[in-house]
């Protein structure tokens, strides 16, 4: 199978030598601007916002990273691959994959789980007798509202052929069931690599990967946010109108807030133990102003002079 190579940096528009946190605001900017629930084309829209997710996934990880950036866009023609890089250039050693939401690419060299055959102990895989096929594993980008919500994805598993069979495509209707957390798998049992010698056929497993959000990150059920307040916001109190993944909601933001302060959002998470779901919590973050106009130079300048405020203690 060729794999062809992805080229992350340009997906998100930046340049190689580029910080984590320029990585980070321009995978937010486009995430924000391809989101399937914002996009105005849908499908292009979730095409895109794929693609946004598997380059940060990578760039976003200082180990995935730093493994690509080894790579480079000449990996065919390495003499080697990098340390820890797949002797297989095919997911699950042969088998290839529609619908998961990551390209062949990252399924070949970043994708965490593959198919390898699982032989009886003491028994080599070219040993007469009957050994059980190949297990599978393929990774599934579930966006938070999928994983919130539930939902159903068509997978399509393409299969090499073995002791001279041809190829064979599979199509199965992957249930999501809400609540799926990062890491999860889902088996099909029976769906992976042909037994021999009348040995059972391996399985088929969907590992759950929680596609990046521009507005939020997960701990658990719980979802994060970072708030950004003016300080006149901070000072006086405000009622912030916030994203959450059931829709805009609006948020109190209590007189005299101030940076790292958590305000909590209770039931706006993703779904917990016993129908119940996690929390929302939006962590406070003061920006200053800049630039400022002369006017409002002004204006701070005149409260500097009339504050009482002491924020350091000083001699």
């Amino acid at each position: 199978m060729a794999v062809k190579f992805q080229d992350y940096y340009a997906t998100l528009g930046v340049a190689r030598t580029a910080t984590a946190e320029e990585i980070k605001l321009s995978f937010r900017k486009l995430a924000r601007i391809h989101h399937p629930d914002v996009a105005k084309d849908k499908v292009s829209g979730e095409a895109k916002f794929k693609e946004i997710n598997e380059a940060y996934e990578v760039l976003g990880d200082p180990e995935k990273r730093k493994r690509y950036d080894e790579l480079g866009p000449d990996w065919q023609n390495a003499g080697s691959r990098p340390q820890g890089g797949p002797r297989d250039p095919s997911p699950g050693g042969g088998f290839e994959y529609d619908g998961t939401g990551f390209s062949d690419f990252f399924e070949s060299f970043f994708s965490g789980g593959r198919g390898g055959r699982h032989s009886p102990p003491g028994r080599p895989d070219d040993a007469d007798g009957p050994f059980p096929g190949r297990d599978v594993e393929a990774d599934l980008l579930v966006p938070l509202e999928e994983a919130l919500r539930g939902a159903s994805r068509k997978i399509t598993l393409r299969r090499p052929g073995e002791n001279g069979q041809p190829e064979r495509t599979d199509t199965y209707q992957v249930r999501i069931p809400p609540g799926v957390h990062e890491g999860q798998r889902i088996r099909l049992a029976g769906q992976g690599g042909p037994g021999h010698g009348g040995a059972n056929a391996g399985d088929l497993y969907l590992r759950m990967r929680l596609a990046r959000h521009p507005d939020f990150n997960v701990d658990g059920t719980d979802l994060l946010l970072d708030l950004d307040l003016a300080p006149w916001e901070a000072v006086l109190g405000v009622q912030a109108n916030i994203p959450t993944l059931d829709g805009r909601t609006t948020l109190r933001v209590p007189a005299g807030t101030a940076t790292g302060t958590r305000l909590r959002l209770r039931g706006l998470g993703l779904p917990a133990a016993g129908g119940t779901r996690g929390d929302l919590f939006a962590t406070v973050r003061v920006c200053t102003p800049n630039p400022v106009s002369d006017q409002e130079r002004a204006l701070w300048t005149e409260l500097a002079k009339i504050s009482h405020y002491k924020p350091r203690t000083e001699p």
